[in-house]
């Protein structure tokens, strides 16, 4: 029996991802921001002046990324950049006041598709969904190398009638 993509719960987590970037990037359309833009400003917001690299890193995307975002938010006079009075090879990059502003609408859109996502659910639900994708995100975090299950993962996908029917032919090859 072929694995049932559609009942997985990673497919689940896909769509639902697909779902909130869609829902997201009308809320920033509105504010005048690309999805992955308003996560510069949030990083900023939390400590401005940070270099690219560290951007890149705090972001968890690559530095050329980083790069062009800073770039196109620096256009629109939402970022400057500026060298670092330590190191003048080092470049940081600041909120303006403009930027901080817009921190405000990015706040206002966040609340609102939270509001979106989160309808239909109680407290406790909410809670228990934010701990178990906390542990998704950690279980997905670790490296193939580091999971002593890896190995056993290469065997494929086996559900409990799959297991049944391997070794019902285990025992009739052993019988015979």
């Amino acid at each position: 029996m072929a694995f049932n993509y559609k009942k997985s719960i990673t497919f689940r987590l896909v769509q639902a991802a697909k779902a909130q970037r869609v829902r997201s990037g009308s809320h920033l359309m509105r504010i005048g921001l690309h999805p992955g833009q308003e996560l510069v400003l949030k990083v900023l917001a939390d400590t401005d002046g940070r270099t690219m690299s560290e951007l890149a890193l705090a972001l968890g995307v690559q530095p050329p990324t980083v790069t062009k975002m800073v770039t196109r938010l620096s256009a629109h006079g939402y970022v400057r950049r500026q060298a670092s009075d330590k190191d003048g090879r080092l470049a940081r990059v600041h909120l303006t006041d403009k930027g901080r502003d817009l921190v405000t609408s990015v706040d206002r859109a966040w609340k609102r598709l939270e509001r979106e996502a989160m309808s239909g659910l109680d407290d406790k639900d909410r809670k228990k969904l934010r701990k178990l994708l906390r542990q998704v995100e950690k279980n997905l975090s670790i490296s193939v190398d580091e999971d002593p299950d890896h190995e056993a993962d290469l065997d494929g996908d086996t559900d409990d009638a799959g297991k049944k029917e391997k070794e019902g032919k285990e025992k009739e090859l052993s019988a015979a």
